[in-house]
């Protein structure tokens, strides 16, 4: 089964079942006539031999309001888009005529099958996004390993251990999230036939909670798709989408532009902010190693969520409003837990290079928290010991100016002396492709406010002992 899928089937027809190799598809180049032709024929098909769209049944709403929506909209202006500003860092595009317009979203029928045609565009300059990712073999559920809470032996460690039990994400959540991710998978395929959409990040690493957002990212082809165009026009075409056949359940589309750019949405159904992005495939890779570390110790998770909590009380875990994602508080936790002097953690990439190797096949990768044992510490620290350590740690003892937080060496090591982190406030490495995962951070008034966040709540907890006086607990449960 696909390992996101908990629904119990297949999220593609078995038709497309054929391939078992991840990556097998030889590419296929198209000429620029053959592209004139492609752009002549979708003009003149035959609509009675085209793919429509089929409701879908998505709880108790129909998305797809087929009676009012044209098949296709041609140049026309979509009367219900907003503008929205732009913003120094990521730069919202709305309007369908910031880029070339798109012949058709549907893709015609020969006989029983259907096929994968080029995107179309209106200048000569063609993306390579025609090699397509061939199907996905079944992979079975992975589900979570059972793994006891630790004891908690005094008020602080109780207070963690109840907020963990509170707000931690449920199956229920998981399970609406995997629904929209395989509707909008079936939707993306009219698009890209053999694209793929994976569930990744907090949702499915193990340290998501029940207000997590859920982060997608749709697979198109083998190589890197370049983020600055290719990307960007990939996601032009899933946000038009989404706009013109999918307004039924999907709300505030918005196309944004970042180093990754990505297309934000809103599920009508189950409630949840949707980031999507394209062949970010790191994602993926970095969301089965987390959940490997996270039910690698019992205390991994109840000190994650705490500090992801504690950090977004105080505005420090916000990677848009210059501060910290919560991808890098994940790493500086487990940096942490690795550099005790009696560890809590070890570095899996040291001990299992051939599990969490970039050359392990994408539809592989799922195997890795299956095939690691649960890890003996020899520290027994409570989880209200471990939260003061955490707080004192980067507030007193780590050396932003000269250090970086690695998780894969299982300690800080020296800066790299080149432009990725050349003046950079926090340095946090990528455990596969080795970029900073904190690069958000670049004004000093963030910087400084998030060292200071540090020292404050270490002393403030370290005197009191109470969860409340760093994170109120009452707000915390509220918000989930």
């Amino acid at each position: 089964m696909f390992p996101n899928s908990i629904l119990g089937r297949p999220p593609f027809t078995p038709n497309h079942q054929q391939h078992n190799n991840f990556f097998a598809l030889s590419p296929t180049l198209y000429s620029h006539q053959q592209l004139i032709d492609a752009q002549y024929n979708f003009q003149n098909v035959d609509l009675s031999r085209a793919v429509t769209l089929q409701p879908l049944a998505y709880g108790t709403v129909s998305p797809i309001q087929t009676s009012t929506s044209p098949l296709f909209r041609g140049r026309k202006r979509i009367s219900d888009e907003k503008n929205f500003p732009f913003d120094g860092k990521r730069q919202r595009f709305h309007s369908p005529h910031q880029e070339p317009t798109i012949i058709n979203q549907i893709v015609p029928l020969s006989g029983d099958r259907r096929y994968s045609m080029p995107p179309l565009f209106h200048t000569h300059y063609v993306p390579d996004i025609v090699r397509c990712v061939p199907p996905l073999r079944e992979i079975p559920l992975l589900e979570p390993r059972e793994i006891t809470l630790p004891e908690a032996k005094d008020k602080l460690s109780q207070q963690i251990l109840e907020l963990f039990e509170t707000c931690q994400q449920q199956m229920s959540d998981l399970k609406k999230k995997e629904l929209c991710r395989a509707q909008l998978q079936r939707e993306i395929q009219l698009l890209f036939p053999q694209s793929r959409l994976f569930l990744v990040g907090s949702s499915l690493n193990g340290f998501g909670a029940r207000s997590s957002d859920g982060d997608l990212c749709l697979v198109v082809k083998e190589e890197p798709v370049n983020q600055k165009t290719e990307a960007r026009h990939i996601l032009t075409l899933v946000y038009k989408h989404f706009c013109t056949r999918l307004s039924g359940y999907i709300e505030r589309p918005q196309l944004i532009r970042a180093k990754v750019p990505i297309v934000k949405f809103r599920d009508k159904v189950s409630c949840v902010e949707f980031d999507l992005n394209v062949n970010n495939t790191v994602g993926i890779r970095n969301t089965f190693l987390l959940r490997t570390y996270a039910y690698l110790e019992n205390r991994v998770r109840p000190l994650v969520l705490v500090i992801k909590k504690w950090a977004s009380h105080h505005e420090i875990n916000d990677a848009s409003r210059g501060t910290l994602s919560s991808y890098s508080l994940v790493l500086m936790v487990l940096h942490y837990l690795q550099t005790l002097p009696e560890p809590i953690l070890p570095s899996l990439q040291k001990i299992y290079p051939e599990s969490f190797s970039t050359s392990v096949q994408l539809h592989l990768v799922h195997h890795a928290p299956c095939n690691v044992p649960p890890y003996l510490s020899k520290n027994e620290s409570s989880l209200g010991d471990l939260l003061l350590g955490f707080l004192k740690y980067y507030a007193t003892e780590f050396d932003w100016n000269t250090q970086m937080i690695s998780v894969r060496e299982a300690k800080a090591i020296p800066r790299p002396d080149d432009i990725e982190w050349r003046n950079k406030y926090i340095c946090v490495e990528e455990p596969f492709d080795g970029t900073n995962t904190a690069r958000a951070v670049h004004e000093k008034q963030k910087f400084d406010m998030i060292k200071d966040q540090f020292l404050k709540s270490w002393h403030r907890l370290k005197n009191k002992r109470d969860l409340n006086s760093v994170l109120p607990l009452r707000a915390a449960t509220l918000k989930r």
